[in-house]
């Protein structure tokens, strides 16, 4: 077999009861069979997914080993991809028709585009409702224009795709991040290469009561507080990378990342233990700070002003508060034009 373009390397661990579904939506997809390899790494799994990816022979590529963690599934399947563009997909997850043409299309018009990510459908499969996904979607060299990094959330893994070339600059991932770990690469791919954000959706994020993420936002429990860690581990190995790579929290576009990341983990904290007023009002006047840089001078005044009743209603009134400040500032947006950014862009609110 020549070479393949693309590598679609999906990472499992038990996930046997979906795992057909997703190579099958690979090799259903109208593009030539040639130039797509399926690489599946098992992380130790011990419910029968090994029977299930070995009927399909040649057509996947199987590796098992002990369980290690996201990380250490991912450097594995890395390794192992022969193709110039690697998919992710989790095992839980579908492709798609037309995803891999897509995307391989989105590559080939930015040949210095070290990543491309997409919009996704949303599936819970206990109420089979279905939506889309409506994250922002930031394209272009984000170090030139730091304050996209105010945008930059790209979701799940099987949004995901990178050039291989260009993900070779963050390998191999740190394998003490045993969740999270697509979130490494995915973060700092902007410090190595231009990324392209397409509102395509391409695929399916199927909620099943199982999902790491789902969880999370159902629960705030011992679950919410070990994923804030993996979080917390996250950001450490994020930082000792750039500054292995000579950056400094002192340049424009590290510090914006950083206060991102910061005033995240900070909300993500008040969850499981609510802040005093005070904290939270700080909260509020940091954010605000950090987004000043894409705000006019007017419309960040006015974010001071409507964070003072933070002080009087506190975070339990949060939404409150936050439908408070969306009034006041929709109706200045109609008198001052308060929420043009400079240059071009629309400002994004809280």
């Amino acid at each position: 077999m020549s070479e393949p373009l693309i590598t679609v390397l999906i990472t499992t661990y038990n996930y046997g009861r979906f795992i057909e579904d997703a190579i099958d939506s690979v090799l259903a997809q109208d593009f030539p069979k040639e130039e797509v390899e399926i690489v599946v790494i098992d992380d130790g799994s011990t419910d029968g997914t090994g029977a299930r990816v070995k009927k399909y022979r040649s057509q996947v590529r199987y590796f098992v080993q002990p369980n290690g963690g996201q990380a250490a599934a991912l450097n594995a399947g890395f390794a192992k991809a022969s193709g110039k563009i690697v998919a992710l997909l989790d095992a839980d997850d579908l492709l798609l028709p037309g995803k891999l043409a897509r995307i391989a299309e989105a590559f080939r018009q930015n040949p210095a585009a070290g990543m491309v990510y997409h919009r996704m459908l949303e599936w819970n499969m206990e109420t089979n409702e279905r939506c889309e996904t409506t994250f922002p979607l930031v394209h272009g060299d984000v170090k030139t224009v730091p304050d996209l990094f105010l945008s930059y959330e790209p979701q799940a893994t099987s949004c995901i795709a990178f050039r291989k070339a260009s993900l070779d600059a963050l390998l191999p991932i740190p394998e003490h991040i045993r969740m999270l770990a697509d979130g490494y690469a995915v973060d700092l791919m902007p410090f190595v290469a231009p990324i392209v954000a397409l509102s395509d959706v391409l695929s399916v994020y199927r909620i099943h009561g199982k999902n790491a993420f789902y969880k999370d936002r159902q629960a705030r429990t011992e679950f919410s507080k070990n994923r804030l860690q993996m979080r917390r581990i996250l950001v450490d190995a994020m930082s000792k990378w750039l500054a292995e790579h000579g950056y400094t929290k002192e340049q424009l576009p590290v510090r914006i990342y950083f206060n991102c990341w910061d005033l995240f983990l900070q909300s993500e904290e008040f969850l499981i233990n609510p802040p005093g007023r005070l904290r939270f009002f700080w909260w509020l006047v940091k954010r605000n700070h950090t987004d000043s840089v894409r705000q006019t001078w007017r419309f960040t005044f006015l974010n001071y002003l409507t964070a003072v009743p933070a002080l009087f209603f506190g975070y339990a009134n949060r939404d409150l508060i936050y439908r408070w400040r969306f009034k006041i500032l929709d109706a200045s947006k109609h008198v001052y034009g308060m929420f043009a950014r400079r240059g071009d862009r629309s400002s994004i609110g809280y």
